[in-house]
């Protein structure tokens, strides 16, 4: 298969899918659920393996977590940082090895927050086992940092400049429209009320820590040290970073600085997305939980007129072990070029309505 781009088993049956190329997108802190891509562990053997293979690294915090994964009722809530990060590390990178053993090379990669982080190591940036070790580590160590949380807001960055200050910062702008705030808990709480007194629209985030804030800035130093003593490499696939909104230069990937700021930086994932769409006609697979990345680009311009389109690899919220298969199998069907085009409006047969 041609780098980059899908196969197309009968001439002229893909007219559009077979010059998109494929761009993974993988999700970050928020997109967690209880069982997310539970279906596919010990069905597909390349995902389960690739899950174990993060989950070893971290012991017997790894059994734990993958009994809480599994379970229909875990003793640790998804949403705990200890679960979490863990977790959807190891499902973000297990659907990437999923998608990439089925012949499927990726033109390039695309994270939002924790997803980059698992991008990166799809990428070729970091070894498994120093992500893993990286990753640990600023869980242990972010919570010694003062409770906090985050509020994805329907308002555009701008409208929100009145409700930023005592440490509530712009964490995210994932659309015109969708706006993440974030920080420590007693200021976050008191924007919580202004933006229901004023009428907005917002939803906290299924996360206790304030990522991308300032609130996090003490484990920049200890993981800078750490990152330094580890063996980064330029990406061997393109990379496009929600940080920088371009594709990472040798120079940025291999900087210790650039990986351990990401936690007090903010994630410009619209941006960057639109620097993605623009680069070229694209097939989005998100290949992780809650397609939470896949509803965003789904309002991008360039997928409502019909040049690029998005296909989402799980259900949107927990639908039962089938529907994880029956959504897997799906995409792995278009990815390999045995489904029709997408139609007018750029969805994919294999697209399931978003909760």
């Amino acid at each position: 298969m041609e780098s980059g781009s899908i196969r197309a088993v009968q001439p002229g049956a893909m007219t559009h899918l077979h010059r998109r190329s494929v761009v993974l997108m993988f999700p970050g802190t928020g997109a967690q659920h209880t069982q997310m891509a539970a279906g596919l562990y010990g069905h597909e053997a390349v995902f389960t393996d690739a899950v174990d293979s993060v989950l070893a690294l971290l012991g017997t915090e790894g059994e734990a977590a993958r009994a809480d994964w599994l379970a229909e009722r875990p003793a640790v809530p998804m949403e705990a940082d200890i679960r979490s990060a863990p977790l959807l590390f190891a499902v973000d990178y297990a659907m990437g090895r999923l998608v990439e053993s089925w012949g499927v090379r990726p033109a390039a990669y695309l994270g939002h927050s924790m997803g980059e982080f698992a991008a990166a190591v799809l990428a070729g940036v970091f070894r498994l086992d120093d992500a893993v070790r990286l990753l640990w580590k600023r869980v242990l160590r972010q919570r010694t940092t003062p409770a906090g949380g985050m509020l994805a807001v329907a308002a555009a960055r701008e409208e929100l400049t009145g409700y930023l200050g005592a440490g509530v910062v712009v964490g995210a702008v994932n659309a015109p429209r969708h706006t993440v705030l974030s920080g420590p808990e007693a200021p976050l709480d008191v924007v919580a009320r202004r933006l229901t007194a004023d009428g907005r629209t917002f939803r906290r985030l299924a996360t206790r820590t304030p990522y991308h804030s300032p609130a996090l800035a003490p484990l920049v130093a200890e993981t800078e040290a750490l990152i330094r003593k580890f063996p980064l490499a330029p990406p061997r696939t393109p990379l496009y970073s929600a940080y920088t909104t371009r594709p990472l230069g040798a120079r940025e990937a291999t900087g210790a600085a650039f990986w351990a700021g990401q936690p007090t930086a903010p994630v410009l994932f619209w941006p960057t997305l639109g620097r993605v769409l623009g680069d070229g006609d694209r097939l989005l697979v998100e290949a992780g939980p809650a397609q939470s990345l896949a509803v965003l680009a789904r309002g991008h311009r360039a997928v409502r007129s019909g040049r690029s389109a998005v296909v989402a690899m799980l259900p949107p919220r927990v639908l039962g072990p089938e529907e994880d298969r029956r959504t897997v199998r799906a995409a792995r069907e278009l990815l390999l070029g045995q489904v029709p085009t997408a139609d007018h409006s750029g969805r994919l047969p294999v697209e399931l309505p978003a909760s």
